[in-house]
């Protein structure tokens, strides 16, 4: 689908996560013409989330399901969903607002920004030139090529524990390699990772090199921290959970940002430019799951809802 010049969205969503098809179907409800763009596919990381089991009403359901359901719910309420164009560029103080992808032009009233955050990688020596040949940064999409292999996962939190916890479906051991002395996932995760046969646990260590050979990973190089030994440890594949980073590379310095590029946004999901809202894990917020992401998207999408009424009340007045 290409751009139409003559066309004016009530709102545009970009990203198609959970924030943006909770906004989506939020703002099609409300009977906003609404557009939503997504660079890669419906989902987000909902498409790489094996099971998800603290989505309420939804207990053990894959991510896929979940998302194919969202799209199709959103859809139903008339909410254009357009993939596989990714923004390159957005004109946030202009009426209406701008936004520019690789094959067109779209413009809006107002603007959600749920395009979310992809993994943060290691920064080490071997990570780019083993990727794709034993390093990973999603256990659902790669986990079925380790069976009966011996694995590590480098991190501490909830991600890195959930797809340890998942890799052990098919690979012969998962060592869980942590920077610190205790994990920070959920504690019901930890357990299970623990009383799991197949795993283990190297503390207070970082990886600072993935070596490889010609068929791939054969090991990574452990520092510990406390004592500064390091050592070549086994393994033939690695799977990366250190982080997230916000896709923000299309924004303008106009809009304010913390420290690590996440967009600083009120309670009500509103940014520092009127009519430009944000939701999901490409803002400053604490818990990144996809409830509290569709959440942040019912609200942006609820406050652009007001922001048109507003602007339509405006026009009338001035047209009186």
């Amino acid at each position: 689908m290409s751009s139409n010049s003559n066309t004016i969205y009530d709102t545009i969503i970009i990203g198609a996560g959970p924030a943006g098809l909770s906004a989506g179907l939020y703002a099609s409800r409300g009977n906003l013409k609404t557009l939503i763009l997504e660079k890669g596919i419906v989902g987000g990381q909902l498409q790489v989330t094996h099971e998800i089991e603290n989505y309420p009403g939804m207990d053990h359901m894959t991510g896929p399901q979940i998302s194919d359901a969202m799209e199709t719910q959103t859809k139903r309420f008339g909410c254009e969903i357009i993939t596989g164009d990714p923004v390159v560029s957005v004109n946030l103080e202009s009426s209406p607002k701008v936004v520019k992808t690789a094959k067109g032009e779209f413009k809006g009233h107002t603007l959600i920004i749920a395009s979310g955050s992809e993994h943060k990688q290691l920064g080490v020596p071997g990570e780019k030139e083993n990727w794709g040949k034993g390093v990973s940064y999603c256990a659902v999409c790669d986990g079925a090529f380790f069976k009966d292999r011996e694995v590590v996962v480098v991190g501490g939190g909830s991600s890195a524990v959930e797809e340890g916890n998942f890799l052990t479906k098919f690979a012969k051991k998962v060592t869980l390699i942590h920077r610190r002395d205790e994990l920070r996932a959920e504690r019901i995760l930890q357990n299970r990772f623990k009383a799991n046969p197949k795993t283990d646990i190297v503390w207070d260590s970082v990886v600072t090199k993935i070596n490889g050979g010609v068929l791939g990973v054969e090991s990574v190089t452990v520092k510990n921290l406390k004592t500064n030994e390091e050592y070549d440890f086994p393994c033939e594949g690695v799977f990366i959970y250190v982080g997230l980073i916000p896709n923000v590379d299309f924004l303008e310095s106009k809009i304010e940002t913390d420290e690590a590029g996440k967009i600083k946004s009120t309670i009500k999901m509103e940014t520092n430019l009127p009519g430009v809202f944000v939701a999901g894990d490409v803002r400053d917020t604490v818990l990144k799951q996809a409830v509290t992401a569709a959440s942040d998207g019912s609200l942006a999408a609820t406050m652009a809802i007001a922001y048109v009424e507003s602007l339509e009340d405006q026009h009338l007045v001035a047209a009186s």
